[in-house]
């Protein structure tokens, strides 16, 4: 379909990206008063619907038509018809304000204060059991409230939360950035496990250095319980021999099982057969929980609402 064109039309047709940016800047504004001229085919009437002056929607349509440099009506006293060009255009200036009224619906919606959306980020030994539990006594007062729940490790929350993905979440350390806030919210002990026929299996207790000699299965680099490991190792005054490295506590307490090593970790959600979990006496072995979120991000209703319910959990948020 060959589109009759102005001369001196005054957009790039490059398709640099910077050309494209300028393209929507100049369009945008004036999509809606086209659909709403292409739908009454009468500048009068559109403009009496949209509530603007008809000088206004009269210069918007020629101004349109010089940007773009293609006629996208054809005039007929005070009643308008559209050009080809104009039919092509408007069923993508239709899709595109559809797309922008589904978007801002839905942005709406997800700060409604009774029914809005939470994206909730935490770690892997929250899942089983506690943060089960805080919805569960959450939604007690806010029952249609929805969540998006993000499980992983303490770093790529943090990194989700400077992305937009999250509004909150529970970890390990606490982090300090100048970018976050965080709240210490709990401790939690960790334990040495070792497996069931273990020659330290008949303790109760133990210091940590006189697990020195033995092979240890810990979590990855950059998981804030494997930094908590290495740290709490040094305090006792060695490096632990690593056999093995995983992404989930439970599957290490797994190996540990399986007799192929020992590992610092906290309390597993239900008991586990074929281990024994020592307390560690020596160094003091604690990681501490806490809440983050964007430094001077505003919260929608729901966020706040959550933030305040995780804040009043200080203390208590963990089984003692």
């Amino acid at each position: 379909m060959v589109h009759q064109q102005r001369s001196g039309g005054r957009l790039s047709r490059t398709g640099d990206t910077r050309d494209t940016e300028d393209m929507s800047r100049l369009l945008a504004p004036r999509l809606a008063y086209f659909a709403g001229v292409a739908r009454t085919e009468h500048v009068t009437r559109a403009a009496q619907e949209m509530e603007v002056p008809q000088s206004t929607l009269s210069r918007a349509m020629v101004r349109l038509e010089e940007d773009l440099g293609v006629d996208l009506f054809a005039r007929h006293g005070r009643t308008v018809s559209l050009t080809p060009a104009g039919r092509a255009f408007l069923t993508s200036v239709e899709r595109a304000l559809a797309e922008i009224e589904r978007a801002a619906d839905e942005v709406r919606a997800d700060a409604d204060p009774a029914t809005g959306k939470v994206a909730f980020g935490f770690l892997h030994t929250m899942g089983a059991e506690t943060v089960p539990g805080l919805l569960h006594a959450f939604r007690a007062d806010h029952p249609r409230i929805r969540f998006s729940l993000v499980q992983n490790y303490g770093e790529a929350m943090l990194e989700g939360l400077r992305a937009g993905e999250l509004d909150l979440c529970l970890t390990s350390p606490v982090p300090d950035a100048p970018d976050l806030v965080a709240r210490r919210l709990d401790e939690q002990k960790l334990r040495l496990v070792v497996p069931a026929d273990h020659r330290l299996a008949g303790r109760r207790r133990i210091r940590l250095a006189e697990a020195a000699d033995e092979t240890f299965v810990t979590l990855e680099p950059g998981y804030g319980l494997r930094r908590i490991t290495d740290d709490l190792c040094a305090q006792a005054g060695f490096r632990p021999r690593i056999a093995f490295e995983g992404e989930e506590a439970e599957t290490l307490r797994g190996l540990v099982a399986a007799g192929l090593g020992v590992a610092l970790l906290p309390p597993p959600p239900f008991p586990r057969p074929g281990v024994v979990e020592l307390t560690v006496t020596a160094p003091r072995a604690a990681r501490e929980i806490g809440v983050a979120w964007l430094a001077g991000h505003p919260d929608t209703p729901p966020v706040a609402a959550f933030k305040k319910f995780l804040l009043s959990k200080r203390g208590t948020l963990l089984p003692t």
